[in-house]
């Protein structure tokens, strides 16, 4: 009789049999697809605005440099709101000599922002393939390498980076994460991550209001050839992700 209680029925039984915890059953009646608002109609100081809302900036003692970022912008917002971006938060951090990026609570993001934020701790040569992502419904991979050139100057590869963790951090900043660790770029602190997806899509199933959302889209890494899906990303110091800061 209860809608939202066979849904959570269905969801573990999907689990127990394919063993992905990605795959759910929801019962969502009142559910309306997201439509990302057209890039253009918002003036760029609003988006610098709310991006300022989800990035948190300090330098801390030791001229350690903190970055917390809860969404992973892509390319198209990036170059957009660059110049805000350079000095409201790049310009601060630049002459520091060590950077922490917290993506304990970083939940969403977007695909084009992995090559973006890799690229600042990488050379500009040569250039890096850091990640293929395979698009099931399209049947396409795509191959995501460093960029050549960049707004602003690079953080560099010698400066050390660390990269805060929890059970919560997810997709993107997933592969983020991974692709810096393989490169040997970054150590990892805190928590094993939460092993999403860099691409979900929620399927309706037929005339209901029963909704089953599904990975369509695998990202595999050329250094090690596996993927962080599913199984997370491991730190190099595993500690409660509340102590990751201080650890």
């Amino acid at each position: 009789p209860d809608p939202g209680t066979l849904a959570s029925v269905l969801t573990e039984g999907v689990k127990n049999t394919i063993g992905d915890s990605r795959v759910k059953v929801t019962y969502e009646p009142e559910y309306v697809p997201a439509v990302p608002p057209a890039m253009p109609d918002i003036p760029p100081e609003q988006l610098a605005g709310m991006i300022k809302a989800t990035v948190k900036v300090e330098v801390l003692d030791g001229n350690i440099a903190y970055l917390k970022i809860q969404h992973i912008i892509g390319e198209e917002m990036a170059q957009k709101v660059g110049p805000l971006l350079l000095e409201y938060i790049w310009d601060k951090v630049l002459p520091t000599s060590a950077m922490i990026l917290d993506f304990r609570s970083a939940v969403s993001g977007e695909l084009s922002g992995i090559p973006y934020i890799v690229s600042y701790y990488t050379d500009s040569e040569p250039l890096i393939h850091i990640d293929s992502v395979y698009d099931r419904p399209s049947d396409i991979t795509t191959e995501l390498w460093s960029m050549p050139t960049l707004l602003g100057k690079r953080y560099g590869t010698s400066k050390p980076l660390m990269i805060l963790t929890s059970k919560n951090t997810l997709g993107v900043a997933e592969d983020v994460a991974y692709c810096l660790k393989n490169l040997k770029r970054a150590t990892i602190v805190g928590e094993n991550t939460a092993g999403g997806t860099v691409k979900i899509d929620k399927i309706k199933v037929g005339d209901t209001d029963f909704y089953v959302s599904v990975p369509v889209a695998k990202s595999i890494n050329p250094i090690t050839g596996k993927s962080w899906e599913i199984d997370g990303v491991a730190p190099h110091v595993e500690v409660p992700a509340e102590d990751a800061l201080e650890t």
